[in-house]
């Protein structure tokens, strides 16, 4: 247990979760009265705030006009209080006083994944770095659906829903929309971000594993093109895909803001997974297991490649270093040398 949740009232725990209660005039403190918002959540605003030891958490307040407030809130404790995986943004803290609920979270310091993306005055994220980001977020959304038990449907996949920690490195946050999949399969209402949204989903009501799928799959495709989904990203997408076999030829959607640094079979081959997972057919769309298995394949790759290239470069620097001593011997020693090279590698010439 964190250091600075001592001054948390131990009394007041969630028998369910174990999640530990702050008290209302604790966050009203450390939130400046409520003064340091830092972005809008699907139920509410949330709030960056400075605990008195030092420690730095995010406030979700939720919104006291929401019909799915009570519900919400009482959905978020005992479901986030028992998950906890290195790519989601874990809860650690609630307040249910003064007629407020609200939700305590780690604070990611470097915002969302959709602020990179689209805010020019940050620097562009490389391409390297956006594969790995895509894992991330594979990874966090593997473990709801086949780790946490039981399993947990998002249901709300899109980048601003991605937040990154000091070190760039991705989490899934706002489980707001959340919902175990063994209570209820099928909702009356579309909930959810357009864009992002399973069209099968949208038709039928049915929201399941693999509608979390095809959301990933935009967000693949928003990572390699840098374009937001509700500004026709799948339209985009659909058109580039009628001058490829699904394989390859996807360098053309690629986000100018690379200026061309990436690797074309990285991309092709992200761009290929992304395109299995919007297959308008739900069972012909991969598992979450089955995209972190190719995005680990793809990154252990290139760290391959990488290794591959640093060996060649130092076998080329020893050889010009032997090529150099050779230049500094007697005559008779190097014409020795020069024989010694040639009966075994024609290819060497001194």
């Amino acid at each position: 247990m964190p250091f600075w949740l001592g001054s948390i009232r131990k009394s007041n725990v969630v028998s369910a979760s174990g999640i530990l209660e702050y008290s209302y005039k604790d966050l009203q403190r450390a939130t400046y009265n409520f003064t340091t918002l830092i972005g809008q959540g699907a139920y509410g605003p949330v709030y960056k705030a400075q605990m008195s030891t030092g420690e730095t958490v995010a406030v979700k307040v939720l919104a006291t006009d929401s019909k799915q407030g009570e519900k919400e809130f009482k959905t978020e404790v005992m479901l986030l209080g028992r998950l906890h995986h290195r790519n989601l943004v874990n809860l650690v803290g609630y307040c249910a006083e003064k007629g407020q609920h609200m939700l305590i979270y780690v604070y990611m310091s470097r915002g969302s994944l959709a602020s990179h993306l689209y805010d020019e005055k940050l620097e562009p994220l490389c391409w390297e770095l956006r594969v790995q980001i895509a894992l991330d977020v594979a990874r966090g959304l593997e473990y709801l659906h086949d780790g946490a038990v039981p399993p947990v449907v998002h249901r709300d996949i899109k980048s601003s829903n991605i937040l990154l920690d000091h070190s760039m490195s991705a989490r899934v946050a706002d489980f707001g929309l959340s919902r175990e999949e063994m209570v209820s399969k099928h909702v009356s209402n579309i909930r959810g971000t357009f864009g992002y949204l399973d069209p099968e989903y949208i038709s039928t009501r049915s929201f399941t594993k693999k509608s979390d799928v095809y959301s990933f799959g935009v967000l693949l495709f928003e990572l390699i093109a840098g374009k937001n989904p509700l500004q026709g990203l799948i339209e985009y997408i659909e058109l580039a895909a009628m001058t490829t076999d699904g394989k390859g030829g996807w360098e053309e959607i690629a986000d100018s803001r690379l200026d061309g640094k990436y690797d074309l079979q990285e991309l092709n081959d992200v761009a290929a997974l992304a395109y299995k997972c919007v297959n308008r057919a739900p069972k012909k769309r991969p598992s979450m297991r089955d995209t972190v298995q190719v995005l680990s394949r793809i990154l252990k790759s290139r760290h391959e490649r990488k290794r591959q290239k640093r060996s060649l470069s130092a076998t080329a620097e020893e050889i010009t270093i032997n090529v150099e001593q050779l230049d500094h011997r007697s005559p008779i020693s190097g014409h020795r040398r020069v024989e010694s090279i040639d009966s075994t590698a024609d290819s060497y010439e001194v």
